[in-house]
């Protein structure tokens, strides 16, 4: 059962490379604001963690399915619609239950699938650890006013927690810089950023023999930090834009994988972005809009 679902784990890894490879291009377009390419990012993750997929002749597999790629339907009500998962590998001769081609394959999903688990658990255990330590060293912060709180044990303002979202600052910052620093962090706690933070590293940590899946990773975080900053700049209008990219100037880098942080990301590249940003019209509004329900549609459907 065990070697089988990994069977399956890394097939759905390559098909998540080949998406999260296209959204990398994307990305480099710059006149694709990042609050667009943000949302392309659940694409390769939904790769990672859904096996099923619809069946679309219109897909990006159809067209690989001639190379390399093959799909094995799971379930069919009509003849033109149905449900498959994508089989890259193809050393199988039976999949429900499976049999393989040889039994060198059968051993090495053996071998490779425990691996997997132990490593996985391991990952797991670690995260856990990192998670229950940055919130017990944030209880010792001292309460403001409503959900803010002020800290000596970090160095940039950030969002901690999920359920009850915390605003932690560190005493060092100034009442001019307040209103810029908290709707950032309020726009990463309506967003629920930390809740998307936390499912990415959990993704990552599911496919941690995929090395592209941590650049994926860190592609994401980068991301959420550059979009969350557009939509503050949306908030502010661009005649605030110079007094927000000074204010982030003052903020050191956030290392802290589970909080959203005011320093978190490049500072370099946030100000770069910060200070190129454009509101959009509705015309590219409309465009994007149906960039990313064109790019959805292409990269989550299976071959025909």
């Amino acid at each position: 059962m065990l070697q089988e679902a990994f069977y399956w784990l890394f097939n759905m890894s390559i098909i998540a490379t080949i998406t999260g490879a296209i959204i990398m291009l994307v990305r480099r377009v710059k006149k694709f604001p990042k609050r667009v390419v943000v949302f392309l990012w659940f694409i390769p993750f939904l790769r990672m963690i859904i096996p099923f997929g619809l069946n679309s002749p219109y897909s990006l597999l159809t067209l690989l399915s001639k190379i390399t790629t093959k799909t094995i339907i799971v379930y069919q009500p009509t003849d033109t619609f149905a449900f498959s998962v994508t089989n890259s590998i193809r050393v199988a001769n039976r999949y429900f239950p499976m049999t393989f081609k040889k039994d060198v394959f059968h051993t090495i999903f053996h071998i490779s699938s425990i691996i997997w688990l132990i490593v996985f658990l391991t990952i797991l255990f670690i995260l856990i650890v990192i998670y229950c330590t940055t919130l017990h060293e944030m209880k010792r912060a001292k309460h403001f006013r409503e959900n803010i709180y002020f800290s000596d044990q970090i160095t940039s303002p950030a969002v901690y927690g999920i359920m009850k979202p915390k605003i932690i600052l560190p005493y060092f910052y100034e009442q001019k810089d307040m209103e810029l620093i908290l709707l950032h962090e309020r726009i990463h706690i309506r967003r629920a950023d930390n809740f998307w933070r936390l499912l990415a590293f959990l993704i990552a940590a599911v496919h941690w023999f995929n090395p592209l899946s941590w650049l994926f990773l860190k592609l994401f975080l980068s991301d959420l930090e550059l979009s969350c900053d557009e939509y503050v700049l949306v908030k502010l209008g661009s005649g605030r834009m110079k007094e927000y990219a000074l204010s982030l100037l003052k903020s050191k880098e956030n290392a802290n994988m589970f909080s959203s942080a005011f320093g978190g990301g490049k500072t370099k590249t946030r100000i770069e972005n910060i200070l190129s940003f454009k509101k959009m019209t509705c015309f590219s509004f409309a465009f994007f809009l149906a960039f990313i329900a064109v790019m959805f549609f292409v990269l989550l459907t299976n071959a025909a």
